[in-house]
């Protein structure tokens, strides 16, 4: 008897731009599974009914994206502790019938920068530009790898402040006027902001103020060579671009739904690149 078809989605709105479908239907070539991958585009006045009819659709669980992470992590049964510590989900399962929440920002963000950077949290005192729900993730897993010192620098100070007062011992907010002080013992600078994105180009830190050695990166990946890593890697510093946090979030979920753990390759990496030049 042919094995039952296994079933997993991403949902947000919008949805269209997500390369998780490729991401996800490259591993299921990759490892012969069958298995479909869908992108879902749910309003969120729909999303709570939208979670309520996932296993009646067959679905083993999914994605969640903008703007459904706060709202997810509601909903969820039961969480990870991840996601208890982030505040937002990004992968739901099921387990023994019950919808679970977990949040796998912060394996993304280590595995990319253990791939580029080996003992990166080594570097000590770690700037981090933004306080949005990207930044909790980061903050998540520097406190995690060890790094007693986090400063993060954001626009509207007090939403700096929220994120010292959740993360407590070792962290430190600060406004946008303390950046290029902060930067001049820091051994690791990562951009969580929207700065460097396509239609908001700019500067969000001056690395010229980074000690030799330093580590820079930043979130973003598209660019994927953003203008705070060009300028970093014009002062002779290295640096760790996005994409890697992508892709090393999305394997979690996928050996939940699928089975099999899979791998971030060089030709899984090369296609998305490939996808994101032709879409500029």
């Amino acid at each position: 008897m042919a094995e039952a078809t296994k079933k997993a989605f991403v949902t947000g709105h919008p949805i269209a731009h997500s390369r998780s479908p490729k991401i996800h239907g490259y591993w299921l070539a990759k490892y012969g599974i069958s298995g479909v991958y869908e992108a879902i585009d749910v309003a969120p006045e729909a999303f709570a009914e939208f979670l309520q009819t996932l296993q009646a659709q067959g679905y083993r669980g999914g994605n969640v994206t903008i703007p459904h992470k706060e709202a997810a992590f509601a909903l969820a049964k039961r969480r990870d502790a991840d996601a208890e510590q982030i505040g937002a989900v990004n992968t739901l399962w099921f387990e023994n019938g019950e919808l679970w929440g977990g949040n796998t920002d912060a394996h993304g963000f280590a595995a990319n920068l253990d791939e580029y950077a080996p003992s990166w949290a080594a570097n000590g005192r770690a700037v981090v530009l933004g306080a949005g729900g990207a930044a909790r993730a980061v903050i998540h897993a520097l406190k995690q790898r060890g790094v007693s010192d986090i400063r993060i620098v954001n626009r509207t100070l007090a939403r700096a402040q929220e994120l010292r007062d959740r993360f407590g011992a070792g962290v430190s907010a600060h406004g946008l006027a303390a950046t290029g002080e902060l930067l001049e013992d820091a051994g690791l600078l990562v951009n969580t902001s929207a700065l460097g994105m396509h239609g908001n180009e700019g500067l969000s830190a001056d690395p010229r103020r980074l000690p030799d050695g330093a580590i820079v990166t930043d979130i973003v990946y598209v660019p994927l060579e953003t203008a705070l890593l060009a300028a970093a890697k014009a002062r002779g510093l290295r640096t760790v671009d996005g994409l890697g946090m992508l892709l090393h979030q999305a394997v979690p979920g996928f050996e939940r739904w699928f089975g099999t753990r899979p791998q971030v390759t060089a030709e899984l990496r090369q296609m998305i690149i490939a996808d994101i030049g032709a879409i500029k």
